[in-house]
């Protein structure tokens, strides 16, 4: 945990005025700011008090015993006034305890108790009271990058408020999300190594960046019992009708489905049997039952919905894709066994699973990821609240699951947005992982307490984004087109205050292998011909095997 030395909270009592409150109104303010005394500041020592007055900076106003800190929105030249000012509005973001005798500012807060009034002089703040600003002193904290412009005044997330209130890391392709979502994920295995990670993987990207503090399942390994299986993940595999006769087809898969697993009643000790109880049961009953009721039929014309369910279930039984899944030997009641795995219970040391979905048919991914997050939910809710373990999910490409559009709405984005809704009050954290947050379903981003927004060139991701952030700082939100590499903007509950912050670097064998291929050189050389592909189309017949 990062724990920064006293020195740090130490504000200058003598920062330079370099402007006045010209009005205040609830949350934000009007200021007009001296040029000739922010140039003057501008070649300082001190990096912030060298950046004062500019987009997105923060200032300090005065109010009897305190300190108010607020965030410059824009900048405009003042046509009213002289050259010398520039007109510009302040979001209002928090506050610090004014010393008496010295000034000094101890103790910063968010949320504003007592406004200042207009005519207050404003104040440019030193690097030494913005690490004190932005300290977590009181909290299990990770460090992620240095706050911008300051050089050593570290950037860092409050873990507790950070997962129990979910996040979001955004950005567009290619500006590190996935480096700095794999740099997040092993701060927090470093800090918690018996904690429970669960990472939906859906391009087989961080393998290798977790291959020494995490457990990875891919369809070689992954074995997951079909049974395990709600009814409703049950239709999304195996009703293949159209819309007109889907819901007569689900009817039927429903009653043999409940005859099916009230066969391993009796196993299981259990006084009643539902269509959603994960108790194990065999395809082959499965498949015998839908005979049998397709046989009382009076007339052959209403078979259809019996015929299309068994060649769906002979279809995934037979084909090699899905045996991680619908595999044979995968009959036995290993629910706990499985639990155990993804969960990490006990970690030994391997704090993080890593879900690796890349080849999983892509009409099953979903589902499976429906599973993984649903059975991960349900656990939380029926385990005794004395043995109650947090359990962050993470999920890359998050538009995938949980999309805005209402008509695509399936099982797994039902899931995610419950957990985003209620995972708070079992302890499942959510972490959405996405480079077009206007694809993701708004009341689900919304939910997320803490945003880490990388550069988005799309207006309509900034608007999302803008709309979703948890608090004020305009002046930032406004910098996400013009953020670099390796940039992101920190805002809510996981930070103290608002922030643009510089991202460390990762090892190179800790980055996960999302790096763009290089073109040109790939091109350079000729490319080995029948022998490759020969080796590429068996690898492609046996699923990867």
């Amino acid at each position: 945990m990062y724990s920064p030395s006293p020195e740090q909270f130490t504000a200058s009592p003598d920062t330079p005025v370099i402007g006045w409150l010209l009005g205040i109104a609830g949350s934000s303010g009007q200021i007009v700011l001296d040029r000739e005394a922010i140039a003057a500041l501008a070649g300082h020592d001190d990096p912030v008090l060298a950046a004062a007055g500019q987009v997105a900076m923060p200032v300090k106003i005065g109010r009897d015993d305190r300190w108010i800190i607020g965030s410059i929105r824009a900048l405009t030249l003042d046509p009213t006034s002289d050259a010398a000012a520039i007109a510009t509005d302040i979001d209002l973001m928090g506050e610090g305890m004014r010393h008496a005798e010295t000034g000094e500012m101890y103790g910063f807060r968010r949320g504003v108790t007592a406004y200042p009034l207009p005519g207050a002089t404003i104040h440019a703040l030193t690097n030494a009271e913005l690490a004190g600003i932005h300290a977590n002193r009181h909290t299990a904290t990770i460090r992620i990058g240095t706050v911008h412009p300051a050089r050593s005044v570290p950037a860092t997330l409050a873990i507790d408020a950070l997962l129990g209130r979910h996040f979001a890391m955004l950005g567009s392709t290619g500006t590190g999300k996935s480096t700095a979502t794999a740099m997040i994920l092993h701060r927090i295995c470093e800090l918690a190594p018996q904690g429970h990670i669960v990472m939906i993987d859906p391009h087989g990207e961080y393998a290798s960046a977790f291959r020494d503090t995490g457990q990875i399942h891919d369809v070689g390994n992954l074995r997951m019992p079909y049974w395990l299986m709600n009814f409703e993940e049950h239709c999304e595999i195996l009703l293949t009708a159209s819309p007109a006769d889907r819901q007569t087809d689900a009817d039927v898969l429903a009653r043999c489905l409940v005859a099916a697993r009230m066969r391993n009643r009796a196993a299981q000790d259990l006084p009643r049997v539902t269509v959603d109880t994960p108790i194990p049961y065999l395809l082959s009953d499965l498949t015998t039952l839908l005979s049998q009721e397709m046989g009382k039929l009076d007339r052959s014309t209403d078979n259809g919905p019996y015929l299309r369910l068994k060649a769906k279930i002979e279809e995934v039984k037979g084909d090699p894709r899905y045996a991680f899944m619908f595999s044979g030997m995968l009959v036995a009641d290993t629910m706990a066994s499985f639990l155990s795995r993804i969960l990490r219970m006990p970690g030994a040391g391997r704090p993080i699973s890593i879900i690796d979905v890349s080849g999983v048919p892509s009409d099953v991914t979903s589902v499976v990821v429906s599973v993984l997050a649903r059975m991960i939910f349900d656990h939380a809710i029926w385990s005794p609240p004395e043995e109650r373990r947090p359990v962050l999910i993470v999920c890359e490409e998050a538009h995938r699951y949980i999309p805005a559009r209402a008509e695509q709405e399936s099982a797994v984005g039902r899931v995610l947005s419950r957990i985003a809704k209620e995972g708070r009050k079992y302890g499942v954290s959510l972490g959405l992982v996405t480079q077009r947050p206007s694809d993701l379903a708004e009341g689900v981003l919304s939910q997320c307490g803490t945003i880490i927004a990388m550069r988005l060139n799309n207006e309509r991701d900034q608007a999302m984004v803008r709309a979703a952030m948890p608090e004020g700082g305009r002046g930032l939100l406004d910098t996400i087109s013009a953020l670099r590499n390796r940039e992101a903007i920190l805002s809510g509950e996981g930070v103290m205050f608002p922030m643009r912050a510089s991202l460390d670097n990762l090892e190179e064998d800790r980055r996960p292998a999302s790096n763009d291929m290089k073109i040109s050189a790939v091109w350079a050389t000729p490319a080995r011909g029948e022998a490759v592909l020969t080796e590429t189309v068996a690898r492609w017949r046996m699923a990867g095997k």
